[in-house]
Protein backbone atom coordinates (compact mmCIF):
# COMPACT_ATOMS: atom_id res chain seq x y z
CA UNK A 1 0.00 0.00 0.00
CA UNK A 2 1.33 3.44 -0.84
CA UNK A 3 1.28 6.14 1.77
CA UNK A 4 -0.05 9.34 0.23
CA UNK A 5 0.39 11.64 3.15
CA UNK A 6 3.91 11.42 4.55
CA UNK A 7 3.57 12.37 8.22
CA UNK A 8 0.24 14.22 8.29
CA UNK A 9 -1.93 13.17 11.25
CA UNK A 10 -5.49 13.78 12.43
CA UNK A 11 -6.07 14.28 16.17
CA UNK A 12 -9.51 14.14 17.76
CA UNK A 13 -9.98 15.89 21.10
CA UNK A 14 -12.34 13.88 23.31
CA UNK A 15 -14.63 12.85 20.45
CA UNK A 16 -18.20 12.21 21.56
CA UNK A 17 -19.94 10.76 18.48
CA UNK A 18 -18.78 7.28 17.49
CA UNK A 19 -20.12 7.54 13.95
CA UNK A 20 -18.08 10.66 13.18
CA UNK A 21 -14.94 9.09 14.62
CA UNK A 22 -15.52 5.96 12.53
CA UNK A 23 -15.94 8.09 9.40
CA UNK A 24 -12.69 9.95 10.16
CA UNK A 25 -10.86 6.66 10.78
CA UNK A 26 -12.10 5.40 7.41
CA UNK A 27 -10.88 8.61 5.72
CA UNK A 28 -7.50 8.21 7.42
CA UNK A 29 -7.20 4.55 6.40
CA UNK A 30 -7.93 5.37 2.76
CA UNK A 31 -5.42 8.24 2.68
CA UNK A 32 -2.68 6.60 4.75
CA UNK A 33 -2.96 9.01 7.68
CA UNK A 34 -2.44 8.21 11.35
CA UNK A 35 -5.05 9.23 13.90
CA UNK A 36 -4.61 10.33 17.50
CA UNK A 37 -7.55 10.12 19.90
CA UNK A 38 -7.18 12.29 22.97
CA UNK A 39 -9.17 10.66 25.77
CA UNK A 40 -11.58 10.51 27.32
CA UNK A 41 -13.87 9.75 24.40
CA UNK A 42 -17.62 10.02 24.91
CA UNK A 43 -18.10 6.41 23.76
CA UNK A 44 -16.44 3.02 24.11
CA UNK A 45 -13.79 2.58 21.43
CA UNK A 46 -15.40 -0.82 20.66
CA UNK A 47 -18.79 0.89 20.07
CA UNK A 48 -20.82 -0.78 17.30
CA UNK A 49 -21.54 2.63 15.70
CA UNK A 50 -17.80 3.21 15.42
CA UNK A 51 -17.40 -0.19 13.78
CA UNK A 52 -20.36 0.37 11.45
CA UNK A 53 -19.17 3.76 10.20
CA UNK A 54 -15.52 2.68 10.05
CA UNK A 55 -16.48 -0.64 8.47
CA UNK A 56 -13.54 -2.90 7.75
CA UNK A 57 -11.17 0.06 7.41
CA UNK A 58 -10.50 0.25 11.16
CA UNK A 59 -7.87 -2.48 10.94
CA UNK A 60 -5.97 -0.44 8.31
CA UNK A 61 -5.53 2.77 10.28
CA UNK A 62 -2.71 3.57 12.69
CA UNK A 63 -4.56 4.72 15.79
CA UNK A 64 -2.84 6.10 18.88
CA UNK A 65 -4.82 6.75 22.03
CA UNK A 66 -3.57 9.38 24.46
CA UNK A 67 -4.90 9.23 28.02
CA UNK A 68 -5.40 13.02 28.18
CA UNK A 69 -4.48 16.34 26.55
CA UNK A 70 -1.28 16.78 28.58
CA UNK A 71 0.13 13.41 27.49
CA UNK A 72 -0.71 14.18 23.86
CA UNK A 73 0.80 17.66 24.08
CA UNK A 74 3.99 16.29 25.67
CA UNK A 75 4.22 13.57 22.99
CA UNK A 76 3.83 15.98 20.09
CA UNK A 77 6.37 18.44 21.55
CA UNK A 78 8.90 15.62 22.05
CA UNK A 79 8.39 14.76 18.38
CA UNK A 80 8.60 18.38 17.21
CA UNK A 81 5.11 18.31 15.68
CA UNK A 82 3.00 21.39 14.98
CA UNK A 83 -0.66 21.29 16.02
CA UNK A 84 -3.12 23.03 13.70
CA UNK A 85 -6.54 23.45 15.32
CA UNK A 86 -9.73 23.70 13.28
CA UNK A 87 -11.92 26.17 15.16
CA UNK A 88 -14.98 28.29 14.58
CA UNK A 89 -13.18 30.90 16.74
CA UNK A 90 -10.20 31.16 14.37
CA UNK A 91 -9.73 34.00 11.89
CA UNK A 92 -7.51 32.45 9.19
CA UNK A 93 -9.33 30.48 6.45
CA UNK A 94 -7.86 26.99 6.01
CA UNK A 95 -7.32 27.63 2.29
CA UNK A 96 -4.93 30.49 3.11
CA UNK A 97 -2.88 28.47 5.62
CA UNK A 98 0.45 26.90 4.63
CA UNK A 99 0.34 23.30 5.82
CA UNK A 100 3.45 21.22 6.47
CA UNK A 101 3.61 17.51 5.62
CA UNK A 102 4.05 16.56 9.29
CA UNK A 103 1.30 18.73 10.79
CA UNK A 104 -1.18 17.31 13.27
CA UNK A 105 -4.67 18.52 12.34
CA UNK A 106 -6.67 18.81 15.56
CA UNK A 107 -10.46 18.67 15.69
CA UNK A 108 -12.52 19.32 18.83
CA UNK A 109 -15.53 17.63 20.35
CA UNK A 110 -18.73 17.78 18.36
CA UNK A 111 -20.61 19.19 21.36
CA UNK A 112 -18.10 21.70 22.71
CA UNK A 113 -14.97 22.13 20.57
CA UNK A 114 -11.86 22.42 22.74
CA UNK A 115 -11.27 24.26 26.03
CA UNK A 116 -9.34 27.55 26.07
CA UNK A 117 -6.07 25.93 27.22
CA UNK A 118 -6.08 23.60 24.20
CA UNK A 119 -7.03 26.47 21.87
CA UNK A 120 -4.09 28.51 23.20
CA UNK A 121 -1.66 25.56 23.04
CA UNK A 122 -2.23 25.04 19.31
CA UNK A 123 0.53 26.38 17.08
CA UNK A 124 -2.05 27.64 14.58
CA UNK A 125 -5.82 27.98 14.36
CA UNK A 126 -7.75 27.74 11.11
CA UNK A 127 -11.34 28.27 10.08
CA UNK A 128 -13.68 26.91 7.43
CA UNK A 129 -15.55 30.05 6.31
CA UNK A 130 -19.32 29.57 6.49
CA UNK A 131 -22.51 31.41 5.73
CA UNK A 132 -23.35 33.82 8.54
CA UNK A 133 -25.64 32.42 11.20
CA UNK A 134 -24.55 28.79 10.87
CA UNK A 135 -22.91 27.14 13.88
CA UNK A 136 -20.52 24.52 12.51
CA UNK A 137 -19.90 21.85 9.89
CA UNK A 138 -19.95 18.21 10.95
CA UNK A 139 -16.50 17.27 12.31
CA UNK A 140 -15.97 14.42 9.84
CA UNK A 141 -16.83 16.70 6.92
CA UNK A 142 -14.52 19.39 8.33
CA UNK A 143 -11.71 16.86 8.65
CA UNK A 144 -12.20 15.76 5.03
CA UNK A 145 -12.13 19.36 3.74
CA UNK A 146 -9.02 20.35 5.69
CA UNK A 147 -7.13 17.09 5.05
CA UNK A 148 -7.91 17.49 1.35
CA UNK A 149 -6.42 20.98 1.30
CA UNK A 150 -3.34 19.92 3.28
CA UNK A 151 -2.73 17.01 0.88
CA UNK A 152 -3.38 19.22 -2.15
CA UNK A 153 -0.73 21.66 -0.94
CA UNK A 154 1.69 18.79 -0.40
CA UNK A 155 1.12 17.45 -3.88
CA UNK A 156 -0.44 14.11 -2.81
CA UNK A 157 3.03 12.55 -2.69
CA UNK A 158 3.15 8.76 -2.76
CA UNK A 159 5.74 7.00 -0.60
Amino acid sequence: MSNISSGLRIALYQPDIAGNTGTILRLAACLGLSVDIIEPAGFDISDRNLKRSGMDYLESVTLTRHVNWQRFDDWRKENGRRVVLASTKAALPYTRFEFRPDDILLFGRESAGVPDNVHEAADARILIPMVEGQRSINVAMSAAMIVGEALRQGGFRHH
